[in-house]
């Protein structure tokens, strides 16, 4: 059989995939935030990309920045009196960089080793919303870590952003979350992995922007959820796959209590009436499976949420929760 270049570029697009990976795995909590503890981090959490490298799949991560941005927030108070503070949206820019730099670095670093001729590229993108959504006007997504006390909770509110208690009590901040319409540079991002290099992309969600009808895109000082823009992008460069890496190794049915039960394969029907009833609850399983469900009803043929180290059996179906269109 000769090298067919048309049957090898259907093989790379066939093996396209978006893997999610979120910020609590860089900088845990319970743990300083010291950069070394957070390369060190980074670096633990890549091994399963580089499998699915390995394995000749064409790759783009997005991460979270949950506790980085929430740290970047912190700073910016406590330095406000010598330096002008940076609006939310311009700290998302800066930790997409930075995270994206040590996820870069070490994916590099891994890959020489395992002698994998692959490049790495960080790209700052911009996730556009509608400036009408109902959602730029509720905070929902917390962020960050927990605020020492209520005074420390005074100074932490602004535009779009207010201080609330979550669901273990901790005292935190809450911005708005609106949904993401487009990765604005998704047809850079499709080029790049198309050509067999690792990008990581929608870092933090992406930089949240808005099109006005006389200056273009302009900036928002929100958050967008991770995993929605992974979904997104993922469907905008045409992946097969959508794997999303968290800290448990599934979805489960009646999560956090002594009936609880991990889902294998959970069908599309199934999954939008977990959603519905809030059987999920409004924890972070939730926006994982919502971002499942649109990225197969946009076209998706595979997604799968599983944990940090199990990324390579997920992709082979043995381990993780896989949301398939319908039984069968």
């Amino acid at each position: 059989m000769t090298g067919d270049p048309e049957d090898a570029e259907s093989e790379r697009h066939d093996r396209r995939a978006v893997v999610a990976i979120g910020g609590n795995a860089l900088s845990p909590a319970g743990e300083s935030a010291r950069v070394e503890n957070q390369f060190r981090h980074t670096r633990q959490s890549l091994s399963s990309v580089v499998d699915l490298i390995r394995d000749g799949w064409g790759v783009a991560v997005v991460h979270g920045n949950g506790p980085q941005v929430g740290d970047e927030l912190v700073r910016n108070e406590r330095a406000r009196d010598d330096v002008a503070p940076f609006p939310l949206g311009v700290l998302v820019a800066s930790t997409a960089g930075w995270i994206g730099y040590m996820i870069q670095q070490s994916l590099e670093n891994a890959l020489e080793r395992e002698g994998l001729d692959r490049q790495v590229a960080t790209m700052v993108t911009q996730t556009r919303v509608e400036r009408d959504d109902p959602a730029l006007e509720e905070p929902v997504k917390f962020i960050g870590r927990e605020l020492a006390d209520e005074a420390a909770a005074e100074e932490a509110t602004g535009p779009l952003m207010e201080v609330a208690r979550d669901d273990r009590g901790r005292l935190r901040r809450r911005v708005a979350s609106p949904d993401p319409v487009e990765i604005v540079e998704s047809s850079l991002v499709e080029a790049l992995v198309s050509r067999g290099e690792v990008v990581i992309a929608a870092g933090g969600g992406g930089v949240p922007v808005y099109r006005d009808p006389g200056l273009g895109l302009e900036g928002l000082d929100v958050v967008i959820d991770k995993d929605r823009a992974a979904a997104l992008l993922a469907k905008e460069i045409d992946a097969r796959l959508l794997l999303i890496l968290t800290d448990v190794d599934g979805v489960y049915e009646n999560y956090g209590t002594p009936d609880a039960t991990k889902i294998d394969r959970l069908e599309l029907p199934r999954a939008r009436e977990m959603l519905e009833s809030g059987g999920l609850g409004e924890g972070s399983m939730r926006p994982k499976v919502e971002a499942a469900v649109n990225f197969l009803r946009g076209g998706g043929r595979r997604a799968v949420i599983a944990a940090l180290e199990d990324a390579g059996p997920a992709v082979d179906g043995r381990a993780g929760t896989e949301i398939v269109l319908e039984d069968g």
